[in-house]
């Protein structure tokens, strides 16, 4: 059996064992996640909260913008609360004030500290006693308990609705005057808060664990991170330092083989653009109207966790509060970038097989028209969620879901399926004949739609929860979206790419090149897939999930170790002859992807996935840190270099401003660590601080993050932002005049080069 198809033998059994796991861990999750009471009673027969008070709270919750004002279970946004951690706490304190004013006429922080300690000690034992009766679906809780409830639930109303004296305390937590419309609402969205306080503090049957690992982080009610958090933390190091051996060890065996001889001319400038790819030209110009729309609705995110309501005075909350404006920034970081690889891809396949099939370029122009259908329609639905003018029955289907980076309605949903099933049809038709005519290509060529495939499908994970599907459930199956679907096969899809491109260049052999990649992808599927675990830690899952997933995601890490390697090929192979000058900028763009993947995938990543590190730094800025610089730093980076390829196949006779990519390449470097470095990394270390000494609730409160010392990091993030913003508008530019009054090639020089105008 030949090595490449060894290579392949062990994908396909990698895969099929990963992808069984995964699934066996889905069925443990349902078993184990924390039960819905079908009502919650005081032991006097008082009925406090019912299964539709909980059930519909959610559905609120999700209708004001969900994970995008505040988190719950340490998943969301970062300027409210996390109000699963901020309602334990205030419930725990309002318990404690109820029984210090019964014992001794004060409140709780008024009592001398050993009687502090004394009914912390008794309350402790009773909050986190689980008394869910299965068989009738009813939890029992004392009636000081209740009572503790009736005094939070009055604070949040108050809050999520309109009352004037908590307006200082909603432009901390940028959430818009009336927030939620009705107070039966308000009300019944405490009930779903409760509930995943209580889940986050009710130990589970016959263990002295909570239902979410003892996450968030609060002493006072004996929230503490398990002893299996450390063991599975030191484990997932002993993973990584053992996977980069491996790595390295095979990397020492390897030779990499360049051809003999280069080609004289670009091979690239040989391939007939036909009329289809031509037409993907216009998913370029959305994908950068889309990068501008998204840094311009970020740049007013950001401010509204200085001001509040306000843009420097003007009072846009009132049309554009910040959930609405982040749940569009969020969604519109993934839309662009995936236009960007969807354009490759209709581009690429022709380029590969030489053949345009019947109608190609008609199914390339409609499927632009439902992307941009999709864009408009999905947030129209959730401005009108979001300002309360859609009502409940509407807002899962048209509205907005409030799960994060998934979260336009299901409809929409469903349209985006069917419109990348349509771009599966029209990528298929023109690579499966190329893999049929064979060829030393013909590996990569399959791997490349065999990712196509699942950049198709894997987007069906976020149509497999309802309305009403458990929360855990809805994070199993949104992390498949986020994790498989954006950082799995959308970067096998575009190593692949890239391979092609490098061999059709002549740079490398396609034997060599081929085997890379089927190496690459085994071992960046290995940790890929059940690496997915390492979010649901505490979403209610079993103690399989910490295991497995500290395991595997710490083998996520593994290959870009090696990262600084591939960046220095990548970098060699801009200087292999003078022809490839015309590929300087993408490659250099390839170049910064390496970067960015040790940086912000490996370094920035590593640094919150182990699940003790994790347990403390959950949703604090420590986490956009990460995002930022990977979903940027790697997929917008890749998708930007893709679109130049495919750019200077659409243009090949007009000249590129190398001033107008000098300047957007580095301004875009230089702004992402700016962002990174001056706001983002100090603001996680701060949080990180008060989480461990304070508790989670306190590093999220308005406390700490309106504190002048906060405050100032926000405002640092000015020149870093204006800096990548220049980069962008420069992008933007160059792409423009490439139509715009282009200049054109002149003259062929020596070597097959061009000189330009």
């Amino acid at each position: 059996m030949s090595a490449t198809k060894k290579l392949w033998v062990g994908l396909g059994i990698l895969l099929a064992a990963s992808f069984a796991v995964l699934l066996w861990v889905g069925t443990e999750i349902h078993r184990v996640m924390p039960p819905i009471p079908e009502a919650v009673v005081t032991t006097q027969g008082d009925v406090v909260y019912t299964r539709s008070d909980i059930e519909t709270g959610r559905q609120v919750w999700q209708s004001i913008g969900g994970h995008q004002l505040g988190s719950i279970w340490g998943h969301g946004s970062y300027v409210a609360p996390d109000w699963t951690a901020d309602w334990l706490h205030k419930e725990a304190v309002a318990w404690l004030d109820i029984r210090s004013r019964a014992v001794a006429g004060v409140d709780y922080a008024d009592l001398e500290v050993g009687l502090q300690a004394a009914e912390a000690a008794r309350l402790k034992p009773v909050i986190r006693e689980n008394t869910f009766d299965e068989a009738a679906g009813v939890i029992t809780i004392a009636p000081e308990r209740a009572e503790a409830i009736a005094v939070v639930t009055d604070h949040y109303v108050r809050l999520f609705t309109d009352d004037p004296d908590f307006e200082e305390l909603r432009k901390a937590y940028a959430m818009k005057n009336g927030t939620i419309a009705d107070p039966e609402h308000a009300r019944q969205l405490t009930a779903f808060v409760w509930w995943t306080a209580w889940s986050a503090v009710t130990e589970r049957p016959g263990q002295a664990i909570s239902y979410t690992a003892n996450w968030p982080h609060d002493p006072l009610v004996g929230n503490t991170p398990a002893a299996n958090l450390m063991l599975w933390s030191v484990f997932s190091v002993l993973f990584l330092i053992a996977g980069i051996g491996l790595l390295g060890w095979w990397y020492a065996t390897q030779r990499e083989e360049s051809p003999d001889t280069l080609p004289a001319i670009d091979p690239l400038s040989q391939i007939k653009v036909t009329p289809s790819m031509r037409a993907t030209a216009k998913y370029f110009w959305v994908v950068m109207a889309l990068f501008l729309l998204q840094i311009l609705l970020g740049a007013l995110t950001a401010h509204y966790q200085v001001e509040g309501h306000d843009f420097y005075g003007i009072a846009l909350s009132e049309i554009l509060p910040y959930s609405l404006t982040r749940s569009w920034h969020t969604q519109l970081a993934i839309l662009w970038i995936a236009t960007a690889w969807l354009g490759m891809g209709l581009y690429i396949g022709p380029a590969i097989s030489g053949i345009e099939p019947k109608f190609q370029r008609l199914g390339v122009n409609a499927l632009w028209v439902c992307l941009i259908i999709i864009v408009v329609g999905a947030f129209t639905g959730q401005w009108f969620a979001v300002m309360q003018k859609m009502g409940l029955e509407h807002n899962f289907w048209f509205g907005h879901q409030g799960w994060e980076y998934v979260d336009i309605g299901r409809f929409w949903q469903w349209f985006l399926f069917i419109g990348l099933g349509l771009w599966l049809f029209l990528v298929g038709r023109t690579l499966v004949p190329a893999i049929r005519m064979g060829g030393e290509h013909k590996s990569i060529t399959a791997l490349l739609f065999l990712s196509t495939v699942a950049i198709g499908l894997f987007y069906g994970a976020g149509l497999m929860y309802g309305e009403h599907t458990h929360l855990s459930m809805v994070e199993y199956w949104r992390w498949w979206v986020v994790h498989l679907w954006v950082e799995g096969f959308f970067e096998v899809f575009a190593t692949a790419v890239i391979a092609f491109l490098f061999t059709k260049l002549g740079l490398l052999r396609a034997s060599t090149a081929t085997v890379a990649v089927l190496f690459a992808t085994i071992v960046f599927m290995a940790g890929g897939v059940l690496g997915t675990l390492h979010h649901l830690y505490f979403t209610g899952t079993p103690t399989a999930v910490i295991a497995i997933g500290a395991s595997f995601s710490a083998l996520e890490v593994v290959p870009l170790a090696f990262i600084g390697a591939e960046a220095y090929h990548t970098w060699r192979h801009a200087g292999a002859t003078p022809w490839m000058a015309r590929y300087k900028w993408p490659i250099l763009f390839f170049v910064a992807v390496a970067f960015w993947n040790l940086v912000g995938a490996g370094l920035f990543g590593f640094l919150i996935n182990p699940p003790l590190p994790l347990y403390y730094m959950q949703g604090l800025n420590l986490t956009p840190l990460h995002g930022h610089t990977a979903l940027f730093g790697v997929y917008g980076f890749l998708g930007i270099g893709l679109m130049l390829f495919c750019l200077r196949g659409i243009k090949p006779h007009v000249v590129w401003n190398e001033k107008l990519l000098s300047t957007a390449f580095w301004a875009l470097n230089i702004g992402l660590v700016g962002m990174a470095v001056m706001t983002l990394l100090p603001m996680g270390i701060i949080q990180l601080v008060n989480a461990i000494e304070h508790g989670y609730w306190y590093a999220r409160s308005e406390h700490l993050m309106q504190s002048p010392l906060i405050q100032m990091l926000v405002w640092m993030r000015v020149p870093g932002d204006t800096i990548f913003s220049v980069g962008a508008v420069t992008l933007a530019w160059f792409v423009m005049r490439l139509w715009i009054a282009p200049k054109s090639i002149q003259a062929p020089v020596e070597g097959g080069a061009t000189e330009q105008a």
